[in-house]
């Protein structure tokens, strides 16, 4: 990757962690993955849960703007028509949108969402325009529109469009339909006579307007997209990671086990994981006086079956075969016993050269032990036979079976074994040794445990009746053999495949083909991430909470999403912004649009003021943005490749370590935010500065008396004013990595200030601007819109910095 040269020392241009936020990067790492149908349902449960809130808020929006018109017109039959438009265009775009609720119907038609998405968005714009033409038409009442701005976010926050460019371009033919009902009914009315091309100016200032919010609606929908993939490309990540974690303990588990009985082995695991504890806790150097009495598990099995197999003419056969053929032989012979033994419920204890010895019964209690003991002495017959023939070699087995008690354990420190002791272990060696090449040599106590019309028996060998130890033991001996007893011969002579067997056992995930498994665990999580707390099932119900949300509830606090263990917050709040530079290059963009829009309706007099201020402004908003976008232009000029150095100059330098330190800074994040928002109420200042409202009421007063038009350039534009500040308070909540708290204490202070200015500082201003409904005073239309613009962008949000904070909480820390 590129390098750089700061003061003599080489440094690396890394911009991977930057590169795991972009787009571009997200949507190929999904598609690799093969985890976009499973993003597309997660997002279906997504946009619902937007859904949920919008028909919250639309449904409160509707009731507090009728309630309002009802209460303040003097003239209720007047603006009936309008309280049963948006009454009723309401009900139905909420009965259109909740088609989408039925998740499984939506995503087996997907034109669903779209089509109910631009009903819903064009009822609510035929519903804003037809009241308004309406009134012009009847009552030669121009009137403001009251959805616009709110239609805009809603098309980009809450519509279920899974498609970015659907969203934008429904979001722009909205805006072009308001902007020619604005032309054509209120700009000629009240502020210019669009035909003349010297008011083209004024006219583009809410040309300008839309295309911010339409850039800010953008905005949110990329970025919501950015944190909702990463969330999702994290949570495949912890999945994986949590499968193949608990896939290799139950490997080692069943390792464990195959060579050490269970019962054995957990105290054993124990005692490693405490002295590791020890360890961690520097205490490791302390030699523990009671660690070998906790190695040494014993444990005592009084009712087990012990088996004994050795291969005849294996010392011939070391002589005849070559080393390679001779390892080769046996892996193949021994391992079909590890199946057979499998199969048959028998603990191999261990081999030795060509011995191969067993315990039935030793895992767990097992009345048949004898008889599993027995059958699997049997297909080992059977089986080294099968060898004989397919290798041409000249080999049989000697085996011996007895019942009786043993004692187990695992001895040593530096390195365990496991074995088994007993006098009842001697006797089943011995048993084998006396035993004849191609039978199972059997005590009478395992006889005991058999069903003898099952197997055919003889009596045992002469070397049996001499044999010192069975003698002192009065050990009477049987031979049983595969040649005798069709029944014994088609259990013994099983073919074990490995995958068969293991399948057989209940242990199909050990061999088998896992992506199956792992994938439907996969999509069992996937359904179980979370998408908040606002669901009409659940807002309005008593119903249990998604284990998913309880992050929600019980670890932040509701209003402001604050995590309540104060270090958590700070981590999170500590955590680098990676997306910086996306937030930087919409505030130079939304600062560009209102030095434009504050030239345009700035008072001539606070022209030069209004200039200066916004070099200021745009200076130091290009100067961000350059220092954001620097590493970036460089990362792609110079390539990606680890092998390709450029030393760069000081300036580059300082210019990446600054960027870097704004990333990782918190305080340098808050300061920029802060100058920036205060930047742009700084446009709204100087407009406002330039109105002398003496003068404006002055003149207002003598218009209506002689008759004549106001001067526009007097004063400003109340819905300019109410419009930029609604732009403000929406960058104001689109920065990223900026505590959620503090953007709703700096957007409930703008908002609180312009009330102050609506209500008494331009009272007179604003209440003679254009209205939105017959006789609705105007400051309260003004003022409705700020609030829904700020409860709008709160709820959308709270939904991020929910998805944010449960993405850092879950997988960031883990």
């Amino acid at each position: 990757m590129p390098r750089l040269s700061f003061n003599n020392a080489i440094y690396q241009i890394n911009l991977k962690k930057e590169h795991l936020w972009e787009r571009s990067y997200l949507l190929v790492k999904c598609a690799e993955l093969h985890l976009e149908e499973e993003y597309r349902l997660y997002q279906v449960r997504l946009w619902n849960s937007f859904l949920g809130v919008f028909c919250l808020l639309h449904t409160l929006i509707t009731i507090l703007h009728c309630t309002m018109l009802l209460l303040t017109c003097p003239h209720t039959h007047l603006i009936l028509i309008d309280v049963g438009i948006y009454f009723f265009s309401s009900c139905f775009v909420l009965t259109i949108l909740s088609v989408n609720f039925c998740e499984k119907f939506a995503m087996r038609h997907s034109w669903i969402t779209y089509v109910s998405s631009v009903i819903a968005a064009f009822v609510l714009v035929a519903s804003d325009i037809f009241q308004g033409t309406y009134h012009y038409h009847v009552h030669d009442w121009a009137l403001e529109t009251f959805y616009d701005t709110y239609i805009i976010f809603l098309i980009y926050m809450f519509m279920p469009i899974p498609v970015m460019s659907g969203a934008l371009l429904l979001g722009v033919t909205v805006s072009v339909v308001y902007i020619t009902y604005f032309a054509v009914y209120i700009a000629t009315v009240y502020y210019f006579d669009i035909s003349r091309p010297k008011n083209y100016g004024r006219f583009s200032v809410d040309v300008f307007d839309h295309v911010c919010f339409n850039l800010l609606g953008m905005f949110f929908r990329i970025m919501n997209d950015i944190v909702v993939r990463s969330s999702f490309l994290d949570r495949h990540q912890y999945i994986m990671e949590k499968i193949w974690l608990r896939n290799a303990r139950r490997q080692e588990k069943l390792v464990l086990h195959s060579i050490i009985p269970p019962q054995i082995a957990k105290p054993i695991q124990d005692d490693i994981q405490n002295r590791l504890a020890r360890k961690e806790r520097e205490l490791a150097a302390i030699r523990s006086p009671r660690v070998m009495e906790n190695i040494m598990a014993i444990q005592i099995h009084p009712e087990v079956s012990i088996l004994y197999a050795d291969v005849v003419n294996y010392t011939q056969l070391t002589t005849t075969l070559d080393v390679e053929r001779l390892v080769r032989l046996l892996h193949e012979l021994f391992g079909r016993f590890d199946l057979a033994a499998t199969h048959f419920n028998v603990q191999r204890i261990k081999f030795l050269g060509d011995c191969y010895y067993c315990v039935a019964g030793l895992m767990r209690p097992d009345p048949d032990h004898a008889k599993c003991c027995v059958d699997l002495g049997l297909s080992m017959i059977s089986h080294i036979q099968q060898v004989r023939r397919e290798h041409d070699v000249d080999i049989d087995m000697r085996i011996g079976v007895h019942s009786g008690s043993v004692i187990a354990g695992v001895i040593g420190e530096a390195k365990l074994q496991f074995d088994v002791w007993g006098i009842d272990v001697t006797i089943a060696n011995r048993l084998e040794s006396t035993g004849s090449a191609g039978y199972v040599h059997i005590s009478a106590s395992t006889l005991n445990e058999l069903n003898p019309s099952e197997y055919t028996i003889i009596p045992g060998t002469d070397s049996a009746l001499e044999d010192p130890v069975l003698t002192k033991n009065n050990i009477s001996t049987f031979l049983l053999s595969t040649e005798f007893s069709p029944y014994s011969s088609k259990r013994s002579t099983e073919n074990f495949d490995l995958r068969t067997n293991m399948a057989m056992r209940g242990r199909p995930d050990l061999y088998s083909t896992k992506d199956d498994v792992i994938n439907e665990e996969l999509r069992q999580e996937f359904r179980m991430m979370p998408v908040s707390s606002f669901k009409p099932g659940k807002i309005f119900s008593w119903r249990i909470r998604d284990q998913s949300n309880d992050l929600l509830y019980s670890e932040v606090t509701k209003f402001c999403l604050v995590f309540r263990d104060s270090q958590l917050e700070c981590k999170y709040l500590h955590s680098p912004d990676y997306m910086f530079k996306y937030s930087m290059l919409l505030a130079w963009s939304i600062g560009c649009s209102l030095a434009y829009i504050q030239l345009m309706t700035v008072n001539p007099d606070l022209l030069l003021i209004a200039i200066v201020l916004d070099v200021v402004v745009l200076t130091c908003l290009t100067i961000l943005l350059f220092i954001a976008w620097y590493s970036k232009i460089c990362w792609v000029r110079y390539g990606t490749n680890e092998d390709n150095e450029h030393r760069f100059s000081k300036l580059s330098c300082w210019i990446f370590h600054t960027c870097g330190k704004i990333q990782r800074s918190f305080s340098l994040r808050i300061f920029i935010y802060l100058f920036i928002i205060c930047a742009y109420n700084s446009v709204v200042s100087i407009i406002l500065m330039g109105c002398n409202r003496n003068e404006f009421e002055i003149m207002h007063i003598e218009s209506k008396l002689y008759h004549y038009d106001v001067d526009t350039d007097m004063c400003f534009h109340p819905w300019v004013i109410t419009n930029v500040v609604a732009l403000i308070i929406a960058m104001s909540f689109a920065f990223t990595s900026i505590p959620f708290i503090l953007k709703i204490i700096v957007c409930l202070l703008m908002t609180m200030i312009h009330l102050v200015i609506i209500f008494f500082q331009f009272e007179f201003i604003f209440h003679h601007s254009a209205t939105t409904s017959p006789f609705f005073p105007a400051e309260y239309a003004h003022s409705l819109l700020l609030v829904i613009t700020f409860v709008t962008l709160y709820l959308k949000e709270r939904h991020a910095e929910f998805t944010n904070k449960v993405n850092f909480k879950v997988f960031k820390l883990t």
